[in-house]
């Protein structure tokens, strides 16, 4: 997919607001296999500046809103064992520089929360466009990716399988589409 180039960000300008139907996923090895799933219920502000590299982004998911379509599964990762939701109801995103790429995409870095252990994160960025709304209002589409280690975030529940493996890996993909609305 190609990027907006840089130059054509000047539309961008403002503060945004994340909407509700955007997606944040993520995958990780399970067995044998990946694993889907997403967090349903989060929010977050896009603050664009004249100059692309003066913006920032900062989120917050619910951390008890995973969804990975099976209820068991769910459950679990809300324990102790993994998300510790009862303890922390979220985890953040917080932007501190923004670069531009020579592939016209961006390079969001900044520190991620989860569980209360903040790590350095690089969200690989691409804007995906910008237009006016049915209702007068004016949206801008984003997606971005990055891998984290999910026991840097001290997120270490497992099962160890013989042979030295583990039922779960430990390198999880991270995957957001995101639709922002401009605020006024």
């Amino acid at each position: 997919m190609n990027a907006v180039p840089p130059a054509e960000t000047h539309q961008l300008t403002g503060v945004w607001q994340i909407a509700p139907h955007s997606e944040v996923s993520f995958t990780l090895r399970h067995l044998m296999a990946r694993v889907r799933g997403s967090f349903t219920s989060f929010g977050g502000t896009i603050t664009v500046g004249d100059d692309p590299t003066r913006s920032s982004v900062r989120a917050e998911i619910d951390t008890a809103s995973v969804d990975t379509r099976n209820a068991d599964r769910d459950k679990h990762l809300r324990s102790a064992d993994y998300f510790d939701t009862d303890t922390h109801p979220t985890a953040h995103f917080e932007s501190v520089t923004v670069r531009v790429q020579d592939n016209g995409g961006y390079r969001v870095e900044g520190f991620m929360t989860i569980r209360g252990e903040s790590r350095p994160v690089t969200l690989d960025l691409v804007l995906l466009g910008v237009a006016e709304d049915p209702w007068g209002g004016t949206r801008a589409g984003f997606r971005a990716s990055t891998r984290i280690s999910r026991s840097d975030f001290g997120v270490t529940g497992n099962v160890p399988l013989p042979g030295g493996r583990a039922l779960i890996g430990d390198s999880v993909g991270i995957a957001l589409e995101i639709e922002a609305v401009r605020q006024q």
